[in-house]
């Protein structure tokens, strides 16, 4: 699955270290989400929208 994760942290001006903190996981998760080594759980998935305040597929995308 690709992500605009980095793409909107970058946006916000919000480091990796706020963004983990904020949605009550670690660093090293939100390094792995961004390096699309990691597919977020649909808990987190959600959470990450909330913040950002964008629809699921702003951020998520399924590749074939």
């Amino acid at each position: 699955m690709k992500n605009r994760l980095r793409e909107l942290r970058k946006e916000h001006g919000i480091t990796q270290e706020e963004l983990a903190k904020a949605l009550g996981v670690t660093r090293q998760t939100i390094i792995a989400i961004e390096k699309g080594k990691y597919d977020p759980s649909l808990k987190l998935a959600l959470k990450i929208v909330k913040f950002f305040g964008v629809k699921v597929e702003d951020v998520f995308e399924l590749e074939e």
